[in-house]
């Protein structure tokens, strides 16, 4: 707090949050936003453009029916992992249950708030991850899908994670560099900005090295006038190892 006293979250500690809505597709950030580290992370859904027939996959921290509603409506998917309180009543159960599949029903959320907020009937999927022995629960809007097929769509969240991670490690977002809040906000800018471009220059050039390859390729090449297609072809980078983490180990591993 004395170093980042404009960043308010506990007595002796300053924080923020960095919000991404990440396309999954295009291993792209598609959206995010910087708030505050006091503010619950559910309030940023409403800034969120959400698109018809897209897919939202949200973890615990965004069991905001309000705004899942506004995705309901808006004709988009959402798949969220339901917190363990979660207040509902089952209107009708599938028994024609899928491999590891423990439970998929239509509920009616019975808590006084969340009824409100998403009077439809929502879809929940209970699903038993065989690796990791643990169980997860979805809550969804989509009624098409195969139970399984939630539960691989929720998957598909662990890229957010390592998309935070590749940053932190080779944009060098885990110190800054400036103590105000344009300073700490302008190096999270930049650091995205340049995994964009790197990623733009890698799918236009078609380019086979990783995107960790051509970004340290283009930190030692600055300066240099030749043209990227001839740079990278001329470029011999071999056995360099990216650190980015499995992420076929950690799907489930929260």
């Amino acid at each position: 707090m004395n170093l980042f006293d404009w960043a308010e979250f506990r007595t002796t500690k300053s924080g923020i949050k960095l919000h991404i809505l990440y396309d999954v597709e295009l291993q792209l950030p598609a959206f995010f936003l910087i708030s505050n580290a006091k503010g619950h992370d559910s309030k940023v859904m409403n800034g969120i453009p959400y698109k018809s027939g897209s897919y939202y996959i949200f973890d615990r921290a965004y069991n905001a029916f309000k705004w899942l509603y506004l995705i309901h409506q808006t004709k988009a998917y959402f798949v969220v992992r339901a917190k363990s309180n979660l207040q509902y009543e089952v209107v009708r159960q599938n028994h024609n249950l899928g491999n590891n599949v423990l439970l998929d029903a239509q509920i009616k959320l019975t808590g006084f708030y969340p009824k409100r907020h998403y009077p439809e009937t929502l879809r929940i999927v209970r699903y038993w991850d065989e690796e990791h022995k643990r169980e997860f629960t979805f809550l969804t809007n989509n009624n098409r899908l195969k139970a399984s097929k939630v539960a691989l769509l929720y998957k598909q969240r662990w890229q957010v994670e390592l998309f935070y991670k590749w940053i932190k490690q080779h944009l060098k977002v885990k110190k800054f560099w400036g103590q105000s809040r344009n300073a700490v906000e302008i190096q999270i800018y930049v650091a995205i900005i340049t995994y964009c471009l790197v990623s733009v220059i890698k799918d236009k050039l078609n380019l086979k090295q990783s995107v960790y390859e051509i970004l340290q390729i283009l930190s030692g090449s600055l300066l240099d006038t030749t043209p990227l297609i001839e740079l990278f072809d001329s470029t011999n980078f071999q056995n360099v190892k990216d650190h980015d983490i499995d992420d076929g180990q950690l799907m489930f591993d929260f």
